[in-house]
């Protein structure tokens, strides 16, 4: 008998019966900013001076309650594909850069810690300069 956790098979069902065409990244970003609403007004933790870490380790930067928590808390981004609450996972999941994703989430533009709402405005405003 095989054991899966309950968000795995949670996932598995969107994934495979009620999403029949996967995500764009656009609607990744999209279904995102929509997962950070749902937790209106709760405060997420940034992660710490991103700009500054060595390439090799910001692929793996990764903090507790952070936005990227957040993505990968929903069961739909991961059974799209998402890996991780990383950096690394969250820039080859969504499709875009370092640099947006610092934009999004980094503590030199928010603090120590940044609301929900204010992470999916950010979210959105990377999916705008897509368009």
């Amino acid at each position: 008998m095989e054991h899966k956790r309950l968000d795995d098979i949670r996932a598995h069902i969107l994934a495979n019966w009620l999403s029949p065409s996967p995500l764009s990244k656009s609607e990744r970003l999209e279904h995102w900013a929509k997962a950070l609403e749902r937790e209106s007004g709760r405060h997420l933790k940034t992660l710490y001076e991103v700009e500054y870490a060595p390439p090799a380790e910001r692929a793996g930067m990764r903090v507790d309650d952070s936005p990227l928590t957040v993505a990968f808390n929903d069961p739909r981004l991961r059974a799209e594909g998402l890996a991780g609450d990383t950096m690394g996972a969250a820039v080859a999941f969504f499709g875009i850069s370092e640099r947006e994703l610092h934009d999004i989430l980094c503590f030199c533009h928010h603090g120590a810690t940044m609301t929900a709402d204010a992470a999916a405005m950010r979210v959105r405003a990377a999916v705008a300069r897509r368009s």
